[in-house]
């Protein structure tokens, strides 16, 4: 009978060392993966959003070519949804529209790219732009200068908005 003890011993060792190695492991593997550092996401706050003045003064005479020259005057801006464009009023007789772009996110100082602006003029809907213009065009006071893809139907203005509602040319 001792030599079937001493035969039992090194198995019973063994097991209990597999079973300690194996405490060992899950209780490593339980915390494995835990980091230090926060256990929330930073919260993100969305850009400020103001409102802007939009002016577009229009030239006087109707293109040859611009069949309904006494459509309104339309205002597009890359931060807006499709749908979100507006109508701009026209000042009793003169040849300028206005009006006011809401909810328009901060990106000044320079955030990203700047927005397009642009607007439908039915003088013009005759001229290579087929009536999308961004000439003439003020953004929060900033009359624009900075054009993409100019004198064509793809035209657009580049703007930046600041916290006050104030337009600014890229640089």
């Amino acid at each position: 009978m001792a030599g079937s003890a001493n035969r039992r011993a090194p198995r019973a060792r063994l097991a209990s060392r597999a079973a300690v190695l194996a405490a060992g492991l899950s209780a490593l593997s339980c915390n494995a993966f835990r980091r230090s550092g926060p256990d929330e996401a930073p919260t993100v706050s969305p850009p400020r959003s103001v409102s802007v003045t939009i002016e577009y003064t229009q030239v006087n005479e109707c293109v040859a070519g611009s069949p309904r020259c006494e459509d309104n005057v339309v205002f597009f801006g890359s931060w807006m949804q499709a749908g979100q464009e507006f109508f701009l009023k026209k000042d009793p007789g003169r040849f300028v529209w206005k009006g006011t772009a809401t909810s328009v996110p901060v990106n000044f100082p320079p955030r990203g790219q700047p927005y397009f602006v642009r607007v439908y003029d039915p003088h013009v809907v005759g001229s290579p732009t087929e009536g999308v213009t961004a000439e003439r065009l003020k953004v929060g006071g900033e009359l624009i200068t900075r054009f993409f893809s100019p004198g064509n139907a793809e035209e657009a203005g580049m703007v930046f908005v600041d916290d006050n509602g104030q337009g600014h040319s890229p640089f």
